[in-house]
């Protein structure tokens, strides 16, 4: 194999080529669950589901390795520490990343990730002088350590099946390769490891079964295998029990230091040096043990915990959201993004992200709360709100809780159970009203609204006929109030409108009704964009309803076109920015389209940007910042765009780069602090205009540097100046151009 390594230079100038004017990518994963540890001069380095870190020990601080620094695996397995002082880190994928602390730099090796072998999960590396050896899903990868380059792979061992899982290894005099039933030692004198005949094998049976191994070590010149029955020791043709105490024990790893055997079984772990002795019992299930003089550091699902005299005594994980499931977004008026996790049983309650910082919300710190199935997010102005699986909603402001389910409110739950609320959306009117909509409610009163005066009111849909359905979700309002949600329920699944015209206690004037004709099957989605068209997201494209305030009408025709550009793609979700560009969640990665969806202007996935995975689950847009939020199953990413917020008028307007040099490369000066649809010209010190065009429509604009007709201004002072539409408000800035 010839391996193929990338600097995180490269990989960030790459990843930065994709759109000159998106910028600032940052991933955002729960990096708690530990799955491996290695220790340097450097600190303790962490391998977790959702990347690296490594914690300064001396200096108590953190540094975080995501895709965005240059790793190309995000769900790292283990962790080692080579004789150059780089760590390496493995991956469930079969990716691994080198991280040279000396020159801040990462290296990945993609040779196994891009090879046509089904399961290629990294499992462990042992350090063996200048080699790395590697247990894998397919066997025993070496690489020289000083190239990168592959020696060679071991993939069949005696008379097993080829590409069998290597679990852990031992290096001694011999090298021992922990399979999942069986041990495979290399052959003395064997000359090519690559032969089945160069190893032994040896099952672990005892009781006439076959125990698998977890775990292999050497201790007291002897090899010890950690099996889901106990330890057993190895006697040269087979393995007898271990440490008697233990025997019928799950063990799921060891390490030795100091002459002393340290073993973990679940939460437990122990020590023994001729004794057994319980050094600690936890909460958590211990994955990795990692011992030096610098300490005892057991791995959890809840960080890397420091165990001092059979105590813990430091808990050694980053600030993170608590977990990497993202199953809703939203932002509020202060720029905070907040996150709902899940529904039913895979919900872990709700978390906020505040200048750099997370704060997770759950059931067992926040009692208040009730619950931890919180899947929808939605906010306007400061106040969010949180809907659940169960419960009804949460309505957050000032950093207040306020609860809202079936005992305080007229609002039913399903027929099973009128007291299990479930929320299948929320938002507000043009009056501030809170519509809340009801997954299913055995009164078949699906839509509930609440208005400012905290008064509550209850309907029907017209259109739904009375019928009990369930999944109801994707409540969106448009510019004309009407009220639009989709069904996935098999006796009606489609897309509905509601409209009460204002009268909250008559039904004689609602208007309601019922699409199926015109649309894809199977909706996921719903968006509003700034036109008031309906972007309906589906499982082959997206429909549009262009002339959706023909809702209001008593025999409403509606326009409904499809967008070429998306058509045959699962729509998870829509946003909709600043400039009424849609951006687009699907199972392939995220795209955004113009504001009419005839362009396909940019196409972001996991091979060609810093996205976590493919499948993007959530969406939400920050106009103010022009911040775009994707959410996965394997953590959060964000990154800055151009389409910001118009302000309302002219203050300030901010130009960079200046001076502007021309020369180095294509530069665009960007111009911010732009009314909507504003004129920009560039001006000589003469009074000459030189170039003019048009915002897109947001807070920024920009220019290259070039005249109306296309060539490199000359050096010089220049006024840009900026108006709106009708030339009634004028802002200027000037900016010096330097051409090389």
């Amino acid at each position: 194999m010839k391996i193929t390594a990338l600097s995180v230079t490269l990989f960030l100038a790459l990843s930065g080529s994709l759109n000159a004017q998106i910028s600032n990518w940052n991933n955002h994963t729960d990096m708690k669950n530990v799955r491996s540890a290695a220790l340097s001069s450097d600190g303790i380095w962490a391998a977790t589901t959702g990347g690296a870190f490594v914690y300064n020990i001396q200096g108590s601080e953190y540094k975080t390795y995501h895709k965005v620094d240059g790793f190309s695996g995000s769900s790292l397995t283990s962790a080692a520490v080579d004789t150059k002082g780089r760590i390496w880190f493995g991956s469930s994928t079969g990716t691994i990343d080198i991280v040279d602390p000396v020159s801040n730099s990462v290296m990945p090796i993609l040779d196994i990730y891009n090879s046509a072998i089904q399961q290629k999960g990294i499992n462990d590396f042992i350090i063996s002088g200048d080699s790395i050896l590697i247990a894998t899903d397919f066997g025993i990868s070496v690489i020289n350590a000083n190239d990168l380059l592959f020696i060679d792979t071991y993939s069949h061992f005696g008379s097993l099946s080829s590409n069998i899982k290597v679990k852990s290894i031992y290096k001694g005099s011999l090298i021992y390769a922990g399979l999942e039933n069986a041990m495979a030692v290399q052959k003395p004198g064997a000359p090519n490891l690559s032969s089945p005949e160069a190893w032994n094998v040896y099952p672990v049976i005892y009781n006439g079964t076959n125990r698998k191994i977890n775990y292999i070590t050497g201790f007291n010149d002897s090899i010890l295998a950690a099996t889901e029955y106990g330890i057993f020791i190895f006697n040269g043709s087979s393995f007898i029990p271990y440490i008697n105490e233990l025997l019928s024990v799950n063990i799921s790893r060891m390490n030795v230091f100091n002459g002393v055997l340290y073993i973990s079984s679940g939460t437990k772990l122990f020590s023994y040096n001729g004794q057994l002795t319980e050094v600690i019992n936890l909460e958590k299930n211990i994955t990795d043990i990692t011992l030096s003089s610098a300490g005892l550091y057991l791995s959890t699902e809840d960080g890397i915990l420091e165990i001092n005299n059979g105590q813990v005594s430091l808990q050694i994980k980053p600030n993170a959201p608590y977990t990497n499931l993202f199953s809703s977004l939203t932002v509020d008026s202060d720029g905070s993004l907040w996150s709902a996790s899940g529904r039913d049983v895979t919900g872990r309650g709700f978390y906020k992200l505040q200048n750099d910082k997370w704060t997770n919300y759950n059931f067992a710190g926040y009692p208040a709360i009730r619950t931890d199935a919180y899947y929808n997010a939605y906010s306007i102005g400061d106040e969010v709100y949180l809907g659940s699986w169960g419960t009804g909603f949460l309505k957050i402001k000032n950093g207040e809780f306020y609860q809202f389910n079936a005992a305080n409110t007229p609002m039913e739950g399903i027929s099973e159970n009128p007291d299990f609320l479930v929320i299948g959306g929320l938002s507000k009117d043009s009056r501030n009203n809170l519509w809340v909509l009801n997954y299913g409610s055995v009164t078949a009163e699906y839509l509930s609204l609440l208005t400012p005066d905290s008064t509550w009111y209850n309907f029907k849909v017209p259109a739904m006929q009375n019928q009990y359905t369930t999944e109801n979700f994707g409540l969106v309002v448009d510019q004309q109030d009407t009220k639009w949600f989709f069904s996935k329920s098999s006796n009606r699944p489609g897309l509905f409108y509601f409209n009460e015209n204002n009268t909250y206690n008559t039904t004689g004037d609602d208007k309601s009704g019922y699409i199926t004709e015109g649309l894809n099957s199977g909706i996921l989605s719903l968006a509003v964009d700034k036109r008031g068209d309906i972007w309906i997201g589906t499982g082959l494209g997206v429909n549009v309803i262009t002339n959706a305030s023909s809702a209001l009408s008593s025999n409403a025709q509606f326009r409904i076109t499809s967008i070429f550009s998306l058509r045959q793609q699962s729509i998870n979700c829509i946003a909709v920015d600043a400039l009424n560009q849609k951006w687009i969640g699907t199972n392939q990665g995220l795209l955004l389209v113009n504001s009419d969806g005839s362009a396909l202007l940019e196409s972001y996935n996991v091979r060609n940007s810093p996205l976590l995975a493919d499948e993007i689950r959530s969406l939400v847009v920050d106009e103010k910042t022009g911040i775009v939020y994707a959410g996965t199953d394997a953590g959060l990413t964000s990154f800055e765009t151009s389409a910001k917020k118009p302000v309302e008028t002219f203050g300030e307007l901010s130009v960079y780069p200046n001076p502007l040099v021309l020369g180095k490369g294509k530069v665009l000066v960007t111009v911010d602090g732009l009314v909507k649809d504003s004129e920009i010209k560039i001006i000589s010190i003469s009074g000459k205009v030189i170039n003019q065009f048009s915002s897109p429509g947001g807070r920024v604009a920009y220019w290259d540097g070039k005249t109306i007709d296309g060539e490199y201004v000359n050096s010089g002072i220049y006024y840009i100046v900026a108006s709106d539409n009708e030339g009634n408000n004028v802002k200027s800035a000037k900016i010096a151009v330097l051409r090389e």
